[in-house]
């Protein structure tokens, strides 16, 4: 993959930098009218997901979850779903100038708290989420972060940041779920697809369909992104960094995503349909 994803604590702490204070610039831009725009993350708007940034945020700098009835929201589905609408439902009544605003004062405490992670990097963290690794923590953050900054140009049509670290860490994480979607998808046994982004991130990656000791389909991973079996059936998706990550956080729908395929277009559209990953 080039660029290639951070992986040292410090590469990380710098590309949460770099996703954070684009948020918070992207904030500085929005008029009044933006922040009720919608997003492809259903039900939010543009203020939400500065909500949503906010909130949680908040929670990994030890602060409360909000005390607020969350309503039975039709995109909910499961209690951590819940537990994330709170933060944002907590701040549907304040103006999305003040949201911005809160990131503005959380942002660098959360900076210097992940720095201080650097003085002893192999310690683990208690967190919202359970006990982490210092880069474990700092890569979850960044992933979420960057999908909702990408939400957030989506809807203002300022489109941008694609080529950055924490694009090649998303890309590389969903890469990484290759294997497991495939399986999943419900693909015949000996199917081999390779997956390639075109850029800003270049990324190749292959996996091939087979059975496992019980008999299950099993996603067989091709480190090098090719099929050396001739006779295999292979089918090759390409697209861009955009499309390949809108898919994989759910928010473009198959049908709407435009890739190129060689090979079986009904492989092709299961795989893509298997992608999402964000809950």
């Amino acid at each position: 993959m080039h660029p290639a994803a951070p992986t040292e604590l410090t590469e990380l702490i710098a590309a949460y930098s770099a996703t954070g204070q684009a948020i918070l610039d992207l904030g500085f831009t929005c008029h009044e009218d933006d922040f009720t725009k919608p997003t492809q993350c259903p039900g939010w708007t543009v203020k939400d997901q500065f909500s949503h940034v906010v909130g949680l945020e908040d929670i990994f700098n030890g602060g409360p979850t909000p005390e607020v009835e969350v309503p039975d929201y039709t995109w909910l589905r499961s209690d951590f779903g819940r537990f994330m609408e709170a933060h944002v439902e907590a701040r549907r009544g304040t103006p999305g100038p003040e949201v911005v605003a809160q990131w503005q004062e959380l942002f660098p405490q959360r900076v210097a708290a992940l720095h201080q992670l650097l003085a002893d990097p192999e310690t683990i963290v208690e967190t919202a989420v359970g006990p982490r690794r210092p880069v474990d923590l700092v890569s979850l953050r960044i992933v979420d972060m960057w999908c909702h900054e990408q939400d957030i140009r989506q809807a203002l049509n300022r489109p941008g940041n694609l080529d950055t670290p924490a694009a090649a860490l998303f890309t590389g994480r969903l890469m990484a779920a290759l294997p497991i979607r495939a399986a999943k998808a419900g693909l015949p046994i000996g199917t081999t697809v390779i997956v390639e982004t075109t850029g800003p991130v270049n990324a190749r990656s292959g996996v091939r369909v087979i059975e496992d000791e019980n008999g299950k389909p099993y996603g067989e991973e091709l480190f090098s992104g090719d099929s050396h079996d001739e006779s295999a059936d292979v089918t090759s998706i390409r697209m861009t960094t955009e499309e390949f990550t809108r898919r994989g956080a759910g928010r473009i729908a198959t049908e709407d995503l435009r890739y190129h395929v060689e090979g079986d277009e009904d492989v092709a559209r299961q795989v893509l349909d298997a992608m999402a990953v964000t809950p």
